[in-house]
């Protein structure tokens, strides 16, 4: 749908692929735990399904490199 609005020639869509166990680990702000503990309605993918893009332009694993690393690639990728 943002795709939709923006138009292809300014949409640019970065998927980094992260399992959800990793994304509680991360969590700065105990928001996971929260909706695990019923306090945080419609948290993605705890109480509120999660649909991965179909058809992202860069795609990456946050498991695969640091955040450097990660965001060399993608300005590489973005020709910057």
């Amino acid at each position: 749908m943002a795709r939709e609005l923006v138009g292809d020639a300014h949409f640019f869509e970065v998927f980094v692929d992260t399992p959800l166990e990793v994304c509680e680990a991360r969590d700065p702000k105990g928001l996971y735990k929260k909706a695990r503990n019923g306090q945080l309605p419609n948290m993605t993918g705890i109480n509120s399904p999660y649909e991965p893009p179909e058809a992202a332009d860069y795609v990456t694993d946050a498991q695969a490199g640091d955040v450097a690393t990660i965001a060399q690639d993608l300005i590489k990728r973005l020709g910057l």
